[in-house]
């Protein structure tokens, strides 16, 4: 049996390319030579927040648009290869990494491999078997403090060495009850620092 949502993908992905007209011609590197890293919360648009079209900016996406080591590297390439030469933290209001910690993800993957729900006070597995206690060796980065996330990954890419001087960071809580994007003064002012 065909899943709906692969159904529903392949559908869109045939309107999409009845329509894709010139855009296989973009050139690899962003034409606004601008990057955003964000997070994968699908409650955040970056193309529409940040009034991008195809080509126009690298978007990196991960679980709470945090400056992982793996954010960092995709950042130095979008610079060194691409030519980006500025730089956006956007963090968001409501974010799922501020409502777990370390040891809560660790020990939920340690009994289940399957999805937990929220009963209302914490975390539960529905199911405990064939979980792994590898997820304690994962760092989740998790939060409490919204805007000091922000400052905290601004900070942590500007001080990286793959990272050039030269690069303005502005930092950013996107809200995601009215759209808009608010900017950590504290962050952009460590971003654009040199």
């Amino acid at each position: 049996m065909i899943s709906k949502v692969k159904q529903e993908v392949e559908q869109a992905n045939q309107e999409y390319v009845a329509d894709f007209g010139v855009k296989g011609q973009l050139q690899i590197p962003p034409s606004r030579k601008f990057a955003v890293l964000t997070c994968m919360d699908a409650r955040l648009d970056p193309a529409k927040f940040a009034g991008l079209s195809e080509g126009d900016a690298h978007v990196i996406r991960n679980a709470g648009g945090r400056a992982s080591d793996d954010a960092i590297r995709s950042l130095a390439l979008s610079h060194k290869l691409l030519g980006t030469n500025e730089w956006f933290v956007v963090h968001h209001t409501d974010c799922g990494m501020q409502k777990f910690d370390q040891k809560t993800m660790g020990d939920l993957l340690e009994k289940s491999l399957n999805t937990a729900v929220h009963n209302g006070a914490e975390w539960v597995n529905t199911t405990e078997e064939g979980g792994s206690v590898e997820g304690h060796f994962v760092n989740w980065l998790t939060f409490s403090d919204l805007e000091a996330s922000v400052v905290e990954d601004v900070k942590r890419i500007k001080s990286s060495p793959l990272v050039s001087k030269d690069i303005p960071v502005y930092g950013y809580v996107f809200d995601c009850e009215t759209g808009r994007l608010i900017e950590v003064e504290e962050a952009t002012k460590a971003g654009t620092t040199i």
